[in-house]
């Protein structure tokens, strides 16, 4: 027996005597989350969010026109569409880069799942023209790409639209944290840099 079977059962007997459908496994969850909030304009509203996590906002502006900008050796997943790299030669995550030659780029470009106005939270699935997660996490800029039709209001939305089982990682702002006297320090588990394209 390991350790998750060890717990396993001692999760079973402690549940011995309590009657069929009163475990907890057996309680209905409620899920009636208010999905009719009403505000500011979704787009305004996410670009406000991620002005204030630092992240650098291009609206309206051609995906190759942003990646020019953006410069240097650019990483990118396989399903990138064409047209957001014309004018470059970026580098293909195919096969996948090690990890020093991905720390070795400057950034990296990618398309996102859903993006979150009230948090301004962009979330990554694994998908095609996402990549995989080290390829976003270890260059130290990261260039995303947004369509308006990705843009929700709340989490509970962005999490109907996402798949579970999916890789997910959920990116507010250019990477951060703080140590104990509060001094902010940029870069440490991801990209210091956060660049989004609104199309």
């Amino acid at each position: 027996m390991n350790a998750r079977d060890a717990v396993l059962a001692r999760v079973r007997a402690a549940l011995a005597d309590v009657p069929a459908g009163e475990r907890p496994g057996d309680v209905p969850v409620p899920r009636g989350y208010d999905r009719a909030r009403s505000g500011p304009d979704l787009v305004e509203l996410l670009v406000d969010r991620l002005v204030d996590y630092r992240a650098v906002v291009r609206r309206d502006v051609p995906v190759a026109e942003a990646v020019a900008a953006f410069g240097g050796r650019i990483a990118v997943p396989p399903g990138v569409p064409g047209e957001w790299l014309a004018g470059i030669t970026p580098v293909r995550d195919e096969p996948p880069l090690s990890p020093a030659d991905l720390d070795a780029l400057d950034g990296v470009l990618t398309g996102c799942a859903v993006a979150i106005a009230e948090t301004g939270t962009i979330v990554l699935d694994g998908s095609a023209d996402q990549g995989r997660r080290a390829l976003t996490l270890v260059p130290d800029r990261h260039l995303c790409v947004v369509r308006r039709d990705q843009i929700v209001r709340t989490v509970p939305e962005a999490l109907e639209r996402l798949d579970p089982a999916r890789p997910l990682t959920w990116i507010s702002g250019p990477s951060a944290t703080s140590d104990i006297e509060l001094d902010r320090v940029e870069g440490v588990h991801g990209p210091r840099t956060l660049e989004v394209v609104l199309l």
